[in-house]
């Protein structure tokens, strides 16, 4: 037996992890200016738990993977816009 390695940027070869990647920059990178690290940190995880609690996944019977309820709610960051809206799932931005 041997190892098996995976191309860089293979859909084919790493189907899961390049649908995420995809979603990733197509709902959150694609239309975010980061100015700094902090930022960065505090947008992804908003995001991540939206993706994980809230936004439908066609695979899933178009439900999210967790429930709501066993998140615990973000902390008050102080800035409306480190924030995600409910209806962002809906939504696509192009800037």
């Amino acid at each position: 037996m041997k190892t098996l390695y995976i191309a860089p940027g293979s859909p084919w070869e790493n189907g899961y992890n390049e649908s995420f990647n995809g979603s990733l920059r197509d709902e959150l990178l694609n239309g975010e200016i980061f100015y700094s690290l902090v930022e960065a940190r505090v947008l992804i995880e908003s995001w991540r738990r939206h993706y994980n609690t809230v936004r439908p996944h066609s695979s899933l019977g178009y439900r999210p993977p967790a429930p709501e309820a066993a998140t615990p709610p973000l902390p008050a960051s102080g800035s409306a816009s480190l924030h995600l809206r409910p209806a962002m799932a809906a939504e696509t931005t192009m800037h």
